[in-house]
C-alpha cells in the first residue's frame, strides 16, 4: 500500500481544521472585541473632554459676568483660563460670545481670530438652539482624526446662552491605544494559535494513532495474519471501534479457519472419491476436476482447465452447454476400443444461487464398465462355486460308491478313499462357511463381542500359531512394539481377518521368502501390516482385491484353494471395528496388506490383568 504524505494524512487535516476553527473563532472574537473597545474608548474620550469643557464653561461664565472697569481685560482673563486647560489631546479651545465673536483661543498661533466672528456651523447651532453638537473630522494637513464639539455657556442667573466653547481635540492617541491593544490581541492570537497547533497535533494523534494501528492491522489481515490485535488506547468511541475491530478480526479468523477447513475437507473428499467430479462456471468452462475424473478421461488437468465441458466430454457434436443445463440429466459415454471396453456414465447437476440464477454445472462420472465386469465376475463365481462343489461331490460319490461296492474291505484302499472323501468334505465346508460369513455380513445380522485385548501379546500368539504350522521354506520377521497396546475388539473376528491375510501371504510367498509382521501406533489407532515377497499384484488390480468374487489369478487361486472371498470378508470385519484396510504391491517384489484398528484411550491407566489373551 502506498504511503501517504504528511499533508495528505488525516493527522495534518485534523490539525489544520482545528487551527482554522480556532483562528476563525479568534477573528470573530477579535472583531467584536476591538469594535466594542473602540466605541468604549472613543466614548470615554468624549466624556472626559466634555467634563473638562463643562468646567471650563463654568469658569468662562464667571469671567463673562464679572464687572470690569476695562472690558478689554476679558480676553486676557479668558486666555489665562484657557492656558490652564492645555493638554496633549486638546489642540485648540475657542470661546465665542453670543454674537458669534471669538473672544479667546488656547492656540497661541491662532490669536489672530480673536475679535472676529466665527462661521462654524456647530457654534451657530449651539448659540441658536442650545445644543451640544460634536463631530469627527479629518485634518487636511496631517490626515489625523480630530474631535470637534460646541458646548453652550449658560448664565447661572437665568440660564440664557451667553456664549459657546468650540473644542478641537486630537483622537489619534485613542486610536493608537486601540492599535496597541489590537497588536497585543494579535500577538496573543499568535501565541494561542501556536499552543492550539501543539494541542491540535496531540489531539490528532489520539485519534489518528488508533486509526493508523487499525490500518496496519487491515494490511496484516490482507496478508492472512490474524494473530495481531489492535491496541485499545481508551474507552471512548475509537476505543470501542478498536475493540469491535479486534472482535471482527477474531470472527474473520474463525470464518477463515472454518472456510479453510471446509475447503480442505472438500479437497480431501474430491481427492479420495472413486467417482470423477467436474465443476464448471456459469459459461461451462471447467474450474475443477478431481484425480479420478482426470484418470477416467485420460486428460491433463492443466490442459482442460478453462476449457468447455462439452468439448472435454466429447459432446460438442450433440449438445450445447445450455442443453446440458436444462435438458440432460445423465449421459453415457462409450470410450470402448476393440482391445478394451470402457464406458462412463455422467450425471449432471446444476449449481444455483438462492435467487435461482444458474452459477455452473457439476458432472459426476461413474465407470460403469466395472459394473459389467462385476456382474460377469459374479456369474463366473457362481460357475466356479458350482464347479468347486460339483468336483468334490463327484469325487466323493465315486469313492463312496467304490466303498459301498466292497472297497471298504480292502485295508489299503479303504483308508485312502476315506482320506480323500474327508479332504473334499472339508473343502466344501470351507467354501460354504465363507459364503455364510459373507451372507451374514451383508445382512448386518451380527454383533461384535468386544473385549479389552492387549493386541501386542495377541498378535504374537497368532504369529506363533502360524510359525508352528507353516512350511519351513518361509521365514517370519516381527516388527512389533514391546509395550502393551490395548484395543476393544471382537477377538474371533480379528482372528479371521489375520488368518485370511497371513494365509494369503504364505500361499504366495516363494521358496526362501520372508513374511514381515508390523504394528505401528499412529495417533488414536494402530496400523497392522503383513508383507510378503510374492509375485505381487498388478497396478490395475490393486484397487479391486477387496471386492467380492474377485481373484487376480483365477487358475492359481483355484489351485491353491482360494474362493475370492477372504479379503472381502476381512474388509467387512475391519470396517465393522471402525478401521480401514488397503493393499500396496509391486509386481515381482511383494504385497503388503494393512489395516487399522482404534486404540483405547488412557493406555497408561490399564493393567496387564485386563488382557485375557
Amino acid at each position: 500500500m502506498k504511503r501517504l504524505g504528511f499533508f495528505q494524512s488525516i493527522h495534518f487535516k485534523f490539525a489544520l481544521i482545528y487551527l482554522l476553527l480556532i483562528l476563525i473563532a479568534m477573528q470573530i472574537i477579535g472583531v467584536y472585541f476591538i469594535g466594542k473597545l473602540e466605541l468604549r474608548l472613543v466614548e470615554n474620550f468624549k466624556v472626559s473632554l466634555n467634563e473638562r469643557v463643562n468646567m471650563l464653561a463654568f469658569s468662562i461664565e464667571q469671567e463673562m459676568i464679572k464687572e470690569r472697569e476695562d472690558p478689554s481685560t476679558l480676553e486676557k482673563d479668558i486666555r489665562n483660563i484657557l492656558q490652564d486647560y492645555e493638554s496633549e489631546d486638546i489642540q485648540e479651545i475657542r470661546v465665542i460670545d453670543n454674537k458669534s465673536r471669538v473672544i479667546g483661543s488656547s492656540d497661541p498661533y491662532s490669536q489672530g481670530i480673536v475679535g472676529r466672528k466665527t462661521n462654524e456651523d456647530l457654534v451657530k447651532r449651539t448659540l441658536l438652539l442650545g445644543d451640544n453638537p460634536d463631530d469627527v473630522r479629518l485634518d487636511r494637513q496631517t490626515y489625523n482624526r480630530m474631535y470637534v464639539s460646541s458646548t453652550p455657556i449658560r448664565s447661572n442667573a437665568n440660564g440664557d446662552i451667553v456664549g459657546a466653547i468650540f473644542l478641537i481635540a486630537r483622537m489619534e492617541n485613542v486610536y493608537d491605544d486601540i492599535k496597541e491593544i489590537n497588536d497585543i490581541f494579535v500577538t496573543g492570537t499568535g501565541i494561542a494559535m501556536a499552543i492550539t497547533a501543539i494541542l491540535g497535533i496531540f489531539v490528532a494523534q489520539t485519534i489518528t494513532r488508533p486509526i493508523s494501528a487499525m490500518r496496519k492491522h487491515v494490511v496484516e489481515l490482507g496478508r492472512g495474519n490474524y494473530s495481531k490485535k489492535v491496541k485499545v488506547f481508551g474507552h471512548d468511541e475509537i476505543g470501542q471501534l478498536a475493540a469491535t475491530f479486534n472482535n471482527l478480526s477474531n470472527k474473520i479468523q474463525d470464518a477463515q479457519a472454518t472456510t479453510e477447513g471446509e475447503r480442505r475437507k472438500l479437497s480431501s473428499v474430491l481427492a479420495h472419491m472413486t467417482d470423477g467430479v467436474i465443476a464448471t462456471d456459469k459459461k461451462g468452462r471447467i474450474i475443477l476436476m478431481n484425480t479420478p475424473a482426470v484418470n477416467m478421461l485420460d486428460v491433463s488437468r492443466e490442459t482442460v482447465l478453462n476449457q468447455s465441458i462439452v468439448s472435454v466430454l466429447g459432446l460438442d457434436d450433440q449438445y450445447t452447454f445450455e442443453q446440458l443445463v436444462h435438458d440432460i440429466d445423465t449421459e453415457i459415454l462409450d470410450f470402448s476400443t476393440h482391445k478394451k471396453q470402457y464406458i462412463i456414465k455422467v450425471s449432471f447437476s446444476v449449481i444455483k444461487k438462492e435467487s435461482g440464477f444458474i452459477n455452473g454445472l457439476i458432472a459426476v462420472l461413474y465407470d460403469i464398465t466395472e459394473q459389467e465386469k462385476i456382474e460377469s465376475e459374479r456369474r463366473e463365481f457362481v460357475a466356479n462355486v458350482s464347479h468347486e462343489l460339483r468336483t468334490p461331490l463327484t469325487t466323493m460319490r465315486s469313492y463312496l460308491e467304490a466303498l459301498a461296492d466292497g472297497a471298504w474291505k480292502d485295508e489299503k484302499i479303504a483308508p485312502q478313499f476315506l482320506h480323500v472323501t474327508q479332504t473334499e468334505t472339508e473343502r466344501m465346508i470351507r467354501l460354504v462357511n465363507d459364503l455364510l460369513k459373507l451372507s451374514k455380513l451383508d445382512s448386518k445380522d451380527y454383533r461384535l463381542s468386544k473385549d479389552l485385548i492387549n493386541f501386542t501379546k495377541y498378535f504374537h500368539r497368532i504369529i506363533d500359531r502360524f510359525e508352528m504350522t507353516k512350511e519351513q521354506h518361509v521365514s517370519f520377521s516381527r516388527n512389533l512394539p514391546e509395550k502393551a497396546i490395548y484395543l476393544e475388539m471382537d477377538q474371533d473376528k480379528i482372528t479371521q481377518v489375520l488368518d485370511n491375510i497371513i494365509s494369503n501371504a504364505l500361499k504366495y510367498s516363494p521358496e526362501g521368502g520372508r513374511v514381515t509382521f508390523q504394528v505401528v501406533e499412529a495417533n488414536d489407532e494402530i496400523i497392522v501390516s503383513v508383507s510378503d515377497q510374492g509375485v505381487g499384484i498388478p497396478k490395475e488390480n490393486i484397487n479391486r482385491i477387496f471386492d467380492r468374487f474377485y481373484r487376480v489369478d483365477k487358475a492359481r487361486t483355484r489351485k491353491l484353494g482360494g474362493t475370492g472371498l477372504g479379503l472381502a470378508i476381512a474388509k467387512e470385519m475391519v470396517v465393522a471395528h471402525g478401521g480401514r484396510i488397503w493393499a500396496e504391491s509391486k509386481e515381482g517384489i511383494g504385497t503388503t496388506i494393512s489395516f487399522t484398528l482404534p486404540i483405547v484411550e488412557n493406555q497408561d491407566s490399564l493393567e496387564d490383568d485386563w488382557d485375557e489373551v
